[in-house]
């Protein structure tokens, strides 16, 4: 008799987890409430980057004079709404048909724990009950935007991240509450599709879990292109008239806009699954904790993706899950490394782009490890100055003993890209020689690594 699989949440953790179990022969059954895809394909990561690439055009007809052209374009709003919902659908097809073709019974509706091996779901269709036996469960769902009690979001001029993709109307002036990773990208893509941004930045840099020269490198960018930051300074209220707002702060300074977008954080859905019936133990913040297989304490439950409160990336979920799925298929032996968090990449969508992989260099050097850092800047690479665009560097971080890299940081042109060569070699524990001997093309960024490597 096959294994039977139940998955609460159809987001990258769950579909994946789900195409990969169905292949190894399990009966498995995906309960997602909204559609497939989840938060990624429908609020935040696809919507937001397909926006920024909007963004990135204009800044490229911007950028023309450079490369010897005249060129102008205008922003259509309304073409850029059927272009986010023609991404969406698509997206959502391909996920769904890989599902079918796997046989795997979706069912949409919301799904919750009725004791250790039944899941309940309440169908969206007709609001019809269903009790599903399982020998494994994995919980998904995600999380959702976290707003603060002084905040009334209306959907109109204050609005949650997931709301502004594209908002009901372009912001003349959009003030962004946050800056971490999605409040950058939100004031780098209202910026270049137009609006007058100004940032809240509760800490005294932008990014405050990053590098200090990666955060400088985007400071100076939004200062160069007009963007506001009001550093040191945290939210505490908003005040609404028929059509402002202004952002009042705890150190006296406000702001006053046509829009506000809070970028603030976010909570685990956690609240309606009713764990407690199952046993499984939920810690203060919401989150179902999981050991290196990502096995709740009730060692049948799984959590993956937001919910499970490692990195909040799609990527991370998308492993989880194909862990998760080798794990109850029993094939723990195909998995011959566990998931290290510590060298999972990331990147973030702002012009110019970061992303970065492995030990972060202020904290390592607080712990007083020794590492061997080295730097060049895009602006000693040719096919950067082909381009036009040489801002931004790359960082290599290695051991100074094996030369064996840790990790590195790269903002500029194709960083998101060029950070995979980084991830491979901190993953496989290769080192600078390694990159320094491979036969780049020239001219590329890639080159950069090279040079950073030597």
């Amino acid at each position: 008799m096959p294994i039977r699989f139940v998955i609460i949440g159809g987001g990258p953790a769950g579909n994946t987890a789900a195409t990969v179990a169905a292949s190894l022969g399990a009966e498995v059954t995906m309960i997602e409430r909204d559609v497939v895809g989840g938060a990624a394909h429908l609020w935040d990561c696809i919507p937001s980057k397909a926006m920024i690439a909007t963004g990135g055009e204009l800044a490229e007809i911007a950028r023309a004079r450079v490369m010897g052209l005249e060129a102008e374009a205008r922003l259509d709003l309304a073409a850029l709404r059927e272009r986010l919902a023609s991404i969406e659908q698509r997206l959502r097809d391909s996920v769904s048909n890989l599902l079918t073709s796997q046989n795997v019974r979706m069912i949409r509706g919301s799904g919750r724990l009725l004791g250790a091996y039944t899941v309940g779901v309440t169908h969206a269709e007709d609001g019809r009950e269903e009790a599903i036996e399982a020998d494994a469960i994995l919980i998904a769902t995600g999380s959702r935007a976290r707003i603060p009690e002084w905040a009334a979001v209306d959907g109109q001029r204050i609005l949650t991240t997931r709301q502004a993709y594209p908002p009901p109307e372009m912001p003349d002036h959009l003030i962004v509450i946050g800056s971490g990773v999605t409040g950058v990208e939100f004031t780098h893509m209202f910026n270049a599709l137009g609006a007058e941004v100004s940032l809240v930045v509760s800490r005294q840099q932008v990014l405050p879990s990053k590098d200090p020269e990666v955060a400088a490198v985007l400071e100076d960018e939004f200062l160069r292109r007009g963007v506001r930051l009001l550093k040191g300074a945290r939210a505490r209220s908003l005040e609404t008239t028929r059509d402002r707002v202004t952002v009042q702060c705890d150190d006296g300074r406000h702001v006053e806009g046509s829009h506000v977008v809070l970028a603030i954080g976010s909570i685990p859905n956690s609240d309606s699954l009713q764990c407690e019936l199952a046993g499984v133990e939920v810690d203060p913040n919401g989150f179902l904790l999981g050991n290196r297989h990502c096995q709740t304490n009730v060692p049948h439950i799984y959590s993956a993706g937001d919910i499970s409160g490692r990195l909040p990336l799609s990527s991370v979920a998308s492993m989880q899950g194909r862990k998760i799925a080798e794990h109850v298929m029993g094939l723990t032996a195909v998995s011959h490394r566990h998931l290290d968090y510590d060298k999972a990449a990331s990147a973030i969508f702002t012009d110019p782009e970061i992303a970065d992989v492995g030990i972060a260099e202020a904290e390592a050097f607080a712990a007083g490890r020794k590492l061997r850092v080295t730097k060049v800047p895009y602006s000693s690479n040719a096919k950067a100055l082909i381009m036009g665009d040489p801002r931004g560097f790359v960082k290599i971080l290695s051991d100074p003993a094996t030369g064996v890299v840790l990790g590195g940081s790269i903002v500029g042109r194709g960083a998101a890209e060029l950070i995979s060569v980084i991830a491979v070699a901190v993953s496989n524990g290769l080192t600078v020689t390694d990159i320094v001997d491979s036969l780049l093309v020239h001219p590329s960024l890639a080159e950069s690594l090279a040079d950073a490597a030597s």
